[in-house]
Parts: C-alpha cells; sequence; structure tokens
C-alpha cells in the first residue's frame, strides 16, 4: 500500500511542477505586456508658432538715375560695380543743345526787360496805357521764369550719386540717345550697410507679425552663419504679382560685411504677438510624431498613466528642434515621448522618469 502512494506521489509531481511554471510564465508575460515609457506633460501656449522666410538682401535705398532732359549721352564716368561718393558726378549728356537753350531763355529775358523799359518811359509820358504796361511787366517776367527752367535743366543734365553706395546695373553708354526720365544706372546706399532681408509672406503669416518682432538672419553664402535681427517694416498691401506680402527684416546685432544686392538669405520669424480667444500651440519632441503625412501626424497619449491612446494631430510648423502642433492635443494630459514604437492602441504603461515639460 504504501509503495502504490509513493508511485502516486512521483507520478503527480511533473504535473506539480509544470502547473507552477504556467503561473511564472503568466506572471512574467503580464510583465512584459507593461510597456515602459517616458511622457511629457502637455502644456498649451496661447501665441503663434516661428515662421519661417527667404528673400533677398536690399538696403531699401535702391534708386534708379536719369537725366531730367532728353540728349546724347556725352561721357559716363563710372562702371558697374564702383563704389560711389555722394554728389559724385555719374554722366553727363552732350551739352551744346541745353546750351543753346538756355541763351535762348537769356536773350529772351534781356528783350523782354528792353520792351518793359521802354513801355514804362512811354507810360510816364503819357502815350502807353497802363494796359500796355502790364502787359510789358508779365512778358518779362515769363521770360525771367524761362531763364530759371532752361538753367534747371541743363543743371539735371548730368548724374550725379545722391547718396554714397554702390552702381549696381548700367543701362546705357556712350552715344546713346537717352529720353527723359530713362533709367542710366540703378545704384543704392550698401556703403553705410544698412542692409536688410526682404522677405514675402502669406496674408495669415503676415497677421501674425509685429514691427520688432525678433528674427535670425542665415546666410548661405556666408557658410550659413547666423545672425540676429528684427522687423522692421511690414507692406501695407500684397505683390501684384505674386500676392504675398513684403516683410523687412534688419540686422540687430552684428552685421556681415561681404553680402550684395540680391543675395540670398532666410530667417526664422518669433512672432511676440499673443493670438486672443482659445488658440493653443503645443511644442513637442520629433519623435514624438508618427506617420507624418503633410500637415497632419499621430501620437500616443495617456490621461491616465495606465493605457495609451493614438490620436490624429495638426502640424503647424516644423522648427529646428521641435514639432508645433496646432490642433488634436485640447483633451490630452500628457504625450509619450518614449516607447512608442512599441505601442498599439489601449496598451498598458508604466511611466518611467520624471515627466518633461513643454516650454514654449
Amino acid at each position: 500500500m504504501q509503495t502504490i502512494k509513493t508511485i502516486l506521489v512521483i507520478a503527480a509531481i511533473p504535473f506539480i511542477m509544470a502547473s507552477c511554471s504556467t503561473k511564472k510564465e503568466a506572471v512574467k508575460t503580464a510583465d512584459t505586456d507593461i510597456i515602459p515609457v517616458k511622457v511629457m506633460n502637455l502644456a498649451p501656449t496661447t501665441g503663434t508658432a516661428s515662421i519661417n522666410v527667404s528673400g533677398q538682401f536690399t538696403t531699401d535705398d535702391e534708386a534708379y538715375l536719369s537725366f531730367k532732359t532728353g540728349g546724347i549721352i556725352n561721357k559716363i564716368y563710372v562702371r558697374e560695380g564702383d563704389a560711389v561718393q555722394q554728389g559724385q558726378l555719374l554722366a553727363t549728356l552732350n551739352m551744346a543743345e541745353i546750351n543753346a537753350q538756355v541763351e535762348q531763355a537769356h536773350i529772351a529775358y534781356e528783350k523782354a526787360t528792353r520792351d518793359y523799359q521802354r513801355v514804362m518811359n512811354l507810360y510816364k509820358d503819357s502815350v502807353a496805357t497802363l494796359e500796355q504796361t502790364q502787359n510789358a511787366k508779365t512778358g518779362m517776367d515769363l521770360a525771367k521764369q524761362q531763364v530759371t527752367s532752361a538753367e534747371f535743366n541743363r543743371t539735371y543734365s548730368e548724374i550725379r550719386a545722391p547718396r554714397s553706395g554702390y552702381v549696381l546695373h548700367k543701362m546705357m553708354n556712350e552715344g546713346q540717345l537717352a529720353s527723359t526720365g530713362n533709367a542710366v544706372f540703378q545704384i543704392n546706399g550698401a556703403k553705410s550697410g544698412n542692409w536688410m532681408l526682404r522677405a514675402g509672406v502669406s496674408d495669415k503669416e503676415w497677421s501674425n507679425i509685429n514691427l520688432n518682432d525678433k528674427a535670425e538672419i542665415t546666410i548661405s553664402a556666408l557658410n550659413g552663419k547666423t545672425y540676429s535681427g528684427v522687423v522692421n517694416r511690414k507692406a501695407e498691401g500684397a505683390d501684384p504679382l505674386t500676392g504675398a506680402y513684403a516683410v523687412d527684416i534688419k540686422f540687430s546685432g552684428d552685421k556681415p560685411t561681404n553680402i550684395a544686392a540680391g543675395m540670398f538669405g532666410k530667417a526664422v520669424i518669433s512672432p511676440e504677438r499673443k493670438t486672443t480667444g482659445t488658440a493653443s500651440s503645443w511644442a513637442i519632441p520629433y519623435d514624438a510624431l508618427l506617420d507624418g503625412d503633410g500637415s497632419n501626424g499621430y501620437v500616443f497619449i495617456t490621461n491616465d498613466n495606465k493605457t495609451v491612446q493614438k490620436i490624429k494631430v495638426t502640424v503647424s510648423s516644423i522648427e529646428k528642434d521641435q514639432v508645433i502642433i496646432s490642433d488634436g492635443l485640447q483633451n490630452a494630459t500628457a504625450l509619450i515621448i518614449s516607447g512608442s514604437a512599441y505601442l498599439t492602441e489601449k496598451s498598458a504603461i508604466k511611466v518611467v522618469g520624471d515627466a518633461v515639460v513643454t516650454n514654449r
């Protein structure tokens, strides 16, 4: 009888061990189903995201210079790229015709003066009437104004630099016929160093930008060096060709010394003006965004630190080290920023480490 009991006990040992092993595996499996993650507490910030723009450098004082009167160009004293000083003579016309016009005006004035003197003498002798005297006086005054006009035209039959800068373009050469108002030179005041980046923005971006908003300017031609800047002008109308609104950004700190008009540049504007209402934005790490497609993407969130939920979000902009979300996180408490590769909808999680707080 004792032998039979011993046999039964020995036979039951494998079943007991198997049962214990099953319980251990179940516990182990339950533990591995809980995925460790790191989270970031979501704190929305009312305001606007940074705005990326691109444009060309200008001095905002570029000018097209021309002659006041038409004529044959006699001499051009500068070439493209030359530095010029304020008041420097740049070009002259052949003055033969213009000098003749001035001389004619002087001769006409002298005759009108003599006529007036004769009429005045006759008026004193009661030979000429008052009307004749007044008409002679008017004729003399008109002739004097014609002299002033002719001398003014002669003065502007030469081109002088209105400011110190550089000759950007020379449109005509010596011997050509220059019509009134036709541009001969394009110059700027680059020697003053007042460079600015002129960029085009959309109407929505324009409305979010204020004067004196800070910006970071990057010049790819200078090995991507970055300079500090501020917005100093906003156009009050759209460009009729592109539909964009011009925004000028000037340097607020160190200025580059080797840039040229038309050189390409980029800038990131950080609007300071806060929007009204309930508009919010969230800055999240790149790794937290899943399945990005244009302006949309997905993220994992948790509201109880125990399970996760996959939700759709709207991407407002992508910045240097973060993604700006404009919609979708209004009802979320925390965002999964690490471990999301192992998650699915309703996955069980365990938060490890301290929660990160958004900083905008």
